[in-house]
């Protein structure tokens, strides 16, 4: 639980200690214990002096952690009764009626009775209402400089409504895959494409008559479950086929006489109105229907951005296959909506709500624009699955314009005066937001799902607002269409000059995995033959760009993180940056968590896009979580505070005091390597024994595993033949590369003792770098190696006689320009001769340095000696790493660092800006 630090605890209780008065500083002190003493992040959620239906106000209700809070002023005993409502009642009386006059399901946990000195804190989920009086835990304020814990009911994540919806989403979401698996086998052809739509739909129809039951917006309790309990199993499909067509249907179109239907509302919104096949019912399925679907779960309780996900995750075939329900969380969610737009509209309120000098008519108007703001804003995801990225969007609009209307009436120049009738009607409308999805199932979840929100919304409005808001017919709808979008042009959807906001979540799919059509795609909306390495996302901002172009829109996608990095960034944001975009904000990579019974996660970035001058903020994270937002002058297309530099594979070393980097050797045969369970019989060839090697790849070299090799570079093949191991290793070398599809490799095949490509000859000390290695490491993982040892494919090589090559690889400034510029596998690096190695601006050096420098290097390997049965791996990681190399390694970046003349506490972003600055310089003088 994120506290706030001992000193800052301390002054809020300094700053509240010997005062407090209960109507006037209520709020501000319980807003200020919150952010300074808990750390709590939904401040903008509390309510404070809430209406009850008895006639009461709550003073604090933290409904998002099931907590309800009796305030008194510090004078106040908490033991004392005071007259309220014609009796009296003590401060926990008082809460308890408060809190028992809630519906069921809103009632809290725990209740505080507080009088700015003293806190008690009073459990009901251990204790009866009759009980808490004699079962309290009870502190002081200053209790809370060392135990900031004693308020953990507020900040423990198991309290909180959103863990609770989690949860529930989770275990329907589980009985709907049930449902589905048992409907499935009722239906005379399974395989048919109007089975699995009939099903898919059946499926949407049931969860929304269960949450419309559960939430009480049917007629009666459990009607429900009450029109079919008592209905013969083989009955049902006609009973339900029948309840189906009524939703669909005004009350006066109605049969007057069928009383089984009049306590169902007319729906309408074309959920209902297709004609699906629906299967026979068994005994066992409409047991499992009612006694553990309907009557087991709440289904007013899911969460509409959490179970949207899982239900289409659960119930799509194409992702059924995968096993698993995954669904994406509100909090990566809020990773793209808070810093997009949610926070600049959170604090424009915040500074009507605050402003002490405006009069009350002055922030009624104001309040009133910022209604206006909200109801007229555009949201389209060009991408939206099951629509959890509106959904949730929706919802937080939603809250925030309860917070407006909340203002409104407790100002007195209500929204709702008969004299300003007209602006109630105003409100922030499901057609405010824009979808294209091309799975026709995810289209009708992400729909249902916008609707149970709707209605979620309209019981809060009427719980906390007393306002009765509309819930059927479904007069508005969201515009999501079933397309594909890389085809599709969006302005037949809506015209851009609606729009305010493009967000969402594109595939997850990297060059290497595209289909032939997804690339032809690309290629079509790049307009290019050539898309080389460019993942399937950046056809959204391609088309995100082109779209907006002229347009007031900011743009949001989580994206594959390889698009900043490596080759696609010139072409991405080349081509941004060429229209006038630039990055309003961007998260570098971070595992994007799919919460779900199978965890699944891809390593991504989240870029913003805005032609508006503004503040540009970078999200850093390490090992998947946040460390730091950073406000910074720019970000270029690498996710750097950095000028718009692009670094173009270069076929030249552009420091003239770094060696040429080339790939090591690849085999094409697997006879040509040797497993060290064979290195004992090729030793007792006396033929094969003299071209026995060490070999290494990637792996090798790091982890100091045995590998061989057969180096037969110079050897005369008919010698070699003599040997009856060589002659079948050459012989099964022959044939595989003569059965080869490439006419490259068949033509290897006269000389089979050779590798395949022979890239480097190792003649004497050479420098050996991974292919890649891990992102977690500080520095790269090189070694020098001899003549002796054969590099494989995996690792790149370059001369090193006095090892220069590997002091300078071996520095800090070395791997954050690797980090920075370099492409990833997953998040670890992936280096690249032509991209990272030819680009590297190292600065021209005196002798007396580059000698310095060497010598740093030399130390690091001798340092390393002491450790002989560690390796690289062991040597490395980060939590083991050995003092005295640490020490080695800090030399040899002061070393370096002194020859670029950068100051020891310059920080990773400033080296890196500096080397992009040189970059650019030497690429000039060039």
């Amino acid at each position: 639980m994120a506290y706030k630090d001992r000193k800052t605890r301390k002054l809020f209780v300094e700053t509240w200690k010997n005062r407090g008065y209960e109507k006037g500083e209520t709020q501000q002190f319980w807003l200020s214990l919150l952010t300074n003493v808990l750390g709590y992040e939904h401040n903008d959620t509390v309510l404070f002096e809430h209406h009850t239906s008895t006639g009461g106000y709550i003073d604090v209700w933290i409904r998002q952690s099931d907590v309800m809070i009796e305030q008194k002023g510090i004078e106040i005993d908490l033991d004392k009764e005071e007259p309220r409502q014609g009796t009296l009642k003590t401060p926990l009386q008082q809460v308890q009626d408060y809190a028992a006059s809630l519906p069921i399901t809103e009632q809290p946990k725990y209740l505080i009775t507080c009088n700015f000195e003293t806190f008690r804190i009073y459990d009901r989920t251990k204790y009866g209402d009759a009980e808490l009086k004699d079962n309290k835990f009870e502190f002081t304020l200053e209790d809370l400089i060392d135990h900031p814990e004693y308020l953990s009911c507020i900040v423990d994540p198991g309290n909180s409504r959103l863990r609770k919806e989690q949860e529930v989403s989770e275990q329907a979401g589980r009985l709907i895959g049930d449902l589905y698996d048992m409907l499935l086998k009722q239906y005379h052809d399974q395989d048919s494409e109007e089975t699995k739509h009939s099903l898919n739909v059946l499926c949407v129809r049931i969860v929304f008559c269960l949450f419309c039951e559960d939430a009480g917006l049917f007629g009666e309790p459990d009607a429900f479950c009450n029109y079919l309990s008592k209905v013969d199993p083989s009955n049902i499909r006609i009973k339900l086929q029948h309840l189906f067509d009524n939703l669909d249907k005004p009350r006066s179109e109605r049969d007057e006489y069928d009383e089984d239907i009049k306590v169902f509302p007319y729906v309408n919104g074309g959920l209902f109105k297709e004609k699906v096949i629906i299967p026979n019912f068994t005994q066992e399925l409409k047991d499992f229907l009612i006694d553990k679907m309907a009557l087991q779960v709440n289904w007013s309780n899911i969460s509409p951005t959490i179970f949207g996900g899982i239900f289409e995750s659960t119930l799509n075939p194409e992702t059924r296959r995968k096993g698993g329900m995954h669904y994406t969380s509100p909090e990566n969610i809020h990773k793209v909506i808070d810093p997009l737009f949610l926070n600049d509209l959170k604090a424009e309120f915040d500074a009507i709500r605050t402003n002490e000098e405006l009069s009350v008519i002055q922030k009624r108007n104001r309040y009133k624009k910022f209604h206006e703001k909200l109801c007229s804003l555009v949201f389209f995801d060009p991408a939206c699955g099951s629509g959890n990225f509106l959904t949730e969007t929706y919802i937080c609009l939603r809250r925030l314009e309860y917070a407006v209307l909340k203002e409104y009436k407790s100002k007195q120049v209500s929204l709702f005066d008969s004299a300003i009738e007209g602006e109630v009607q105003l409100r922030i409308k499901l057609d405010q937001f824009y979808g294209i999805e091309i799975n026709d199932f995810a289209v009708a979840v992400a729909e249902t799902a916008l609707w149970i929100s709707r209605l979620k919304a309209n019981q809060e409005y009427l719980l906390l607002l007393d306002l009765d808001e509309k819930d059927f017919p479904l007069t508005d709808r969201a515009n999501i269409i079933c397309e594909n979008a890389l085809r599709f042009d969006w302005n037949d959807l809506v015209e851009p000059s609606r729009v305010s906001y493009i967000l969402g979540n594109p595939p997850f799919l990297g060059h290497i995995s595209r289909s032939e059509e997804q690339s032809n795609e690309l290629r079509n909306v790049w307009e290019r033959d050539d898309i080389g390495r460019l993942d399937y996302v950046t056809g959204w901002y391609k088309k995100a760009s082109d779209y907006a172009d002229g347009f007031n829109i900011d743009v949001a996608f989580v994206s594959t993180n390889s698009i900043s990095m490596g080759e696609p960034v010139p072409v991405l944001f080349g081509y941004l940056f060429s229209h006038g975009w630039n990055i309003k904000f961007a998260h570098r990579t971070f595992y994007w968590e799919s919460d779900s019974l199978e965890q699944a996660h891809v390593h991504v970035v989240i870029v913003a896009l805005t032609k508006v001058k503004c503040p540009h903020y970078l999200f850093l994270y390490n090992h998947g979580k946040l460390v730091q937002e950073q406000k910074v002058g720019n970000i270029n297309g690498y996710l750097l505070d950095a000028p718009n530099i692009f670094i173009e594979q270069r076929r030249d070393v552009l420091s003239p005091y770094l060696n040429p980097v080339t790939m090591g050797n690849m085999p094409r045969g697997t006879d040509l390597i040797v497993e060290p369970e064979d290195v004992e019989t090729i030793l007792n060839d006396h033929i094969a024994s003299k071209y026995l090697r060490r070999f290494v790849m990637g792996r090798e070299l790091i982890q100091n595993k045995e590998r061989y090799c057969l180096w037969m570079e110079e050897a005369d093949l008919q010698e070699l033949m003599k040997s009856p191991i060589l002659k079948y290793r050459l012989e099964r070398i022959k044939k595989s590369r003569l059965e080869s599809s490439a006419k490259s490799t068949r033509d290897m095949a006269d000389t089979p003792h050779l590798f395949g490509q022979r890239a480097f000859i190792p003649r004497g000390t050479y420098l050996g770098i991974p292919k890649v290695f891990s992102e977690n490491r500080e520095y790269a993982t090189c070694d020098l190696l001899n003549a002796d040892v054969i590099p494989g494919d995996k690792v790149y090589v370059c001369d090193d006689p006095d090892g220069l090559q590997f002091a300078v690889i071996s520095s800090k400034v070395f791997i954050l320009w690797q980090k920075a510029i370099g492409g990833r596998l997953k998040s670890d690096c992936s280096f690249s001769n032509t991209v990272v190695w030819n680009n590297f601006p190292f600065p021209e050096i005196t002798d007396r340095l580059r000698q310095r420098i060497i010598s740093t290097g030399k130390n690091i390997l001798d340092t390393r000696s002491l450790y002989p049965d560690k390796s690289l791996a062991d040597l490395y990681d980060p939590d083991k790493m050995p003092e005295d190399l640490k020490a080695a390694h800090e030399a040899n970046d002061r070393a370096v660092m002194d020859a670029y003349g950068f100051s020891y506490d310059m920080t990773e972003p400033e080296i890196v800006a500096e080397l992009m600055k040189m970059y650019q310089v030497l690429t000039m003088e060039n």
